[in-house]
């Protein structure tokens, strides 16, 4: 991450709680406390108002907002539930991206209307199966491979533990049976196949567009196998 986007990112979660830490700061973002007190001097010398308090930390002063984001209350707890539902079904790589969204909608938000979306996210609790694993986090390069359109070479575990190389052309996930699928055509099968992301043993984006000159959509995929 670039210093511009870590200033933006950290004024975010500035304004999305009345008080921060420079060590919750320095947790998030994956950085030493000494650059964390030189962002918020950076904040501060282009006139975001920033106070400290002890024993509290980091505030910013009610008045300065970010270009609102036009959302109702109920779009704002829709996407509550969203990060919620993420925690559970989603490996840590999506769950720091919406932790990251839900940070910049609720720093455009006010006090009041805060409180209520930081009280929702307590009062909200996803409960699945113990089996229930995202270890892997591939998905968010699962998911850029499908909208930038390259090829992923993967190790795979069939179900009968069978282990293989594959060169494959995503065209979609799905999530059944507890647990996420990729959509694919192999090469290696010269087919679509249905890929459990769990027993994907490893991948590698190969930057190289897909070869395959036109592919199913998603809901083709699903009604050709009906």
């Amino acid at each position: 991450m670039n210093r511009i986007d870590r200033l933006i990112s950290v004024l975010t979660t500035l304004q999305s709680k009345k008080f921060v830490t420079a060590d919750y700061i320095a947790e998030k973002y994956e950085i030493s406390i000494r650059t964390v007190y030189r962002d918020i001097k950076a904040l501060g010398e282009i006139g975001v108002p920033i106070d400290y308090e002890p024993q509290k930390g980091y505030t910013v002063l009610q008045g300065f907002f970010l270009p609102p984001v036009l959302l109702t209350s109920d779009e704002a707890n829709a996407l509550i539930m969203i990060s919620k539902l993420s925690e559970r079904y989603t490996d840590k790589t999506i769950q720091k991206n919406v932790s990251n969204a839900i940070d910049k909608i609720k720093s455009v938000l006010q006090y009041s209307e805060k409180e209520k979306v930081d009280l929702l996210q307590k009062k909200i609790g996803i409960y699945v199966s113990p089996e229930t694993d995202h270890s892997k986090d591939y998905l968010t390069i699962l998911q850029n491979s499908i909208v930038d359109k390259q090829i992923l070479k993967i190790g795979y575990l069939n179900n009968l533990n069978k282990a293989s190389e594959r060169e494959i052309e995503p065209i979609g996930m799905s999530f059944y049976t507890n647990q996420w699928h990729l959509i694919a055509w192999c090469w290696e099968r010269n087919g679509y196949r249905d890929f459990k992301v769990l027993q994907i043993q490893n991948l590698r984006n190969t930057g190289l567009p897909f070869r395959k000159e036109s592919h199913f959509t998603l809901e083709e995929y699903i009604n050709s196998l009906t």
